[in-house]
């Protein structure tokens, strides 16, 4: 009886071509990127040249590239983004992720569909709607705990793709206004201004600061390493990587250190395997630890726990690597069992709790000697390093290889020698040396020598995707056969190979939605659902919506409204829980940022704290602004 084996996806993000093409040779099953258009990550767009580009290179490995259309779209938009989806199919993507709904209702390519995690899917009914509505693929909302996504799992037959690594909006993404309300710059069209990282002090209803200056909607960033496997028996089989954003050497690191521990689950358990082609190799050891972060959470992933926010600062504060033991005139030591390298950079948190940075110029041993000593800096502070010199500098080069196993057969014919590759996903190609003159007339006057040169000589795939596993030679006699000869034979077989597995890349269709439309999980939908254009109207009353309102952008709601919905309760946060300490009373807390005031109340029931705000006076969307871009997914 064959076993059915399951791939495992690793899903890195790409700000652009050569990214992508970094992140596939650290090691990953897949990449997401920006187009030209409508994507949520304002710039980090790609022309469709680019998107081909990086969907050639994807392709040899059966890696495979998704390219984000996910903003909400204005009616006037609805012909170019239908376009733009064409033109991506015709460039080589493999999907698209989608947040709008009114996508659907246009004449799309036969591309298959993601639902970005801006749709909001945190439960059973959402997901399986989202199936019958033709999706191949969903993003799970990232709060979710390991038993929720189970319990998703069980009731969907969808590929369930799910953030492990990088930064948290604290935020359900698709649920965040603060951004529009405030600046007109709206998350949902790709243009987040980041109110979250922001310092806030926190006041009771009464007035009593609770605490002050502390950047309380700032989320340490997501790690998952440690829930992998847990993960996978819970369903997930996409792992994917924050950070279109992010500078080339996070994308290489982070690659290659979720590459390593799926590769460990899959060796170990014949159950799963890889979702594409090809081994990676590194030139360093894989190590989150050296790269951006606000510090590291599993967030909700084992339920409530405390934590998980950054709130001292939303900088990177790096690795702890000792106190300060004395400060001389341009120096200083530090106790610690750290190397140093010239060019690292050290910080440390002043009496404000603010982060204050140092960069090394010279180091001897545990001697420093930086570019300047912060007035604040005294003996006994704690150092962190937030740049390895040494770290960044090995990430710079070329860091990494991916090949491609393959058999070579060199056969005997009467009137040529064959050359055959065959590889590890049964991609085949046979290339022949037509025997003359020269070529299979004498026989080698070493033969031990000669079938061991040939042999050799045809397993050399040096700077190509590829790597020899066995040669096979079938020869009647040790045939004299001129290396020139057998190393073009060779050549040109690779260059075969490889054009043939680009040209058999599989692209599976869009998914077939249900004949008859599915009831959507909700009959009425408030500003909440994000319907900015009448194709998506249209789409949501076919599967049963009765009431629609519009999008938050579309400037209709004036008052009061929940700005941002999140699991993160600062309640919790300060021990101030109801469902924690008897008696407590739910009143109202208020976060106050210099002028700005946002008002928290608390759905104890469904566990949540709403930010509370209205529109800012002279607040209107610029249509204009939204730009060719790739989305957080």
């Amino acid at each position: 009886m064959t076993r059915i084996q399951h791939p495992l996806e690793l899903l890195a993000p790409a700000k652009n071509a050569d990214f992508g093409i970094e992140a596939i040779k650290h090691g990953a099953d897949a990449v997401y990127i920006g187009g030209p258009a409508f994507g949520a990550r304002y710039g980090a767009g790609n022309d469709v040249g680019e998107i081909r580009r990086l969907c050639d290179f994807a392709h040899r490995f059966r890696a495979k590239v998704f390219v984000a259309l996910n903003t909400i779209l204005h009616d006037s938009e609805l012909e170019a983004s239908r376009q733009l989806a064409w033109e991506l199919y015709d460039a080589g993507a493999d999907a698209l992720i989608i947040q709008d709904m009114g996508l659907l209702e246009l004449d799309l390519p036969p591309i298959q569909l993601h639902a970005s995690t801006q749709t909001d899917i945190r439960n059973p009914a959402k997901a399986k709607f989202l199936e019958d509505a033709g999706f191949s693929q969903i993003v799970l909302a990232r709060e979710m705990s390991i038993a929720e996504i189970g319990q998703v799992a069980a009731a969907t037959t969808l590929s369930l793709e799910y953030f492990v690594h990088g930064a948290l909006c604290v935020a359900y993404s698709g649920q965040c206004y603060i951004s529009h309300a405030h600046t007109g710059r709206s998350a949902n069209r790709g243009e987040c201004s980041q109110a979250c990282r922001l310092p806030y002090t926190l006041v009771d209803d009464k007035g009593k600061t609770i605490t002050e200056n502390q950047h309380l909607l700032s989320m340490k960033d997501n790690n998952q390493s440690d829930n992998l496997r847990a993960l996978i028996d819970a369903g997930v089989s996409s792992f994917k990587i924050e950070g279109r954003l992010k500078d080339l050497s996070y994308v290489k690191n982070i690659t290659a250190h979720y590459r390593t521990l799926l590769d460990e689950i899959i060796a170990a358990d014949p159950r799963y395997v890889r979702a594409s082609s090809g081994r990676s190799t590194f030139t360093f050891t894989p190590q989150p630890e050296k790269t951006f972060n606000r510090g590291y959470t599993d967030y909700f992933a084992n339920d409530r726990q405390d934590d998980i926010g950054a709130f001292d600062s939303p900088a990177f504060v790096g690795e702890p690597i000792g106190e300060v033991a004395e400060i001389g005139d341009g120096w200083l030591t530090v106790n610690t069992a750290e190397t140093f390298h010239n060019g690292d950079g050290v910080c440390f948190h002043d009496a404000h709790g603010d982060v204050q940075g140092m960069r090394i110029n010279r180091v001897e041993g545990k001697k420093l000697f930086p570019m300047e000593i912060p007035a604040e800096l005294s003996e006994g502070t704690t150092l962190f390093r937030n740049r390895d010199q040494e770290f960044e500098r090995a990430l710079e080069k070329d860091s990494a290889e991916r090949r491609v196993n393959l058999k070579a057969v060199f056969a005997e014919q009467a009137d040529a020698f064959v050359l055959t590759l065959s590889d590890e996903d049964q991609v085949s190609v046979a290339v022949a040396l037509p025997r003359d003159e020269r070529i299979g007339r004498e026989l080698a006057q070493n033969p031990e020598a000669a079938l061991g040169k040939l042999k050799e000589n045809l397993g050399k795939f040096g700077n190509t995707m590829f790597v020899a596993e066995a040669v096979d030679l079938q020869l009647t006699q040790p045939w004299f056969l001129p290396v020139g000869a057998i190393n073009a034979l060779r050549r040109e077989a690779a260059e075969q190979l490889e054009a043939a597995r680009l040209a058999s890349h599989p692209r599976p269709p869009r998914a077939a939605p249900a004949t008859d439309p599915a009831p959507y999980p909700q009959d009425e939908l408030t500003y909440l659902g994000n319907v900015f254009n009448t194709k998506a109207r249209a789409f949501y009353e076919k599967h049963g919506v009765r009431l629609i309102e519009e999008a938050y952008e579309a400037g209709h709601e004036k008052g009061m409204v929940s700005l941002m919905i999140t699991r993160h309760c600062l309640r919790y946060s300060f021990n101030l829980c109801p469902k924690e300490v008897k008696h407590l009373k739910l009143d109202p807390m208020t976060l106050i940022n210099g002028n700005e005031k946002l008002i928290l109340k608390f759905d104890c029931k469904a566990c949540e704290m709403h930010v509370v705000g209205k529109m800012k006076k002279g607040v209107t969307l610029n249509l204009g602004s939204i730009r060719p871009t790739a989305a957080c997914g």
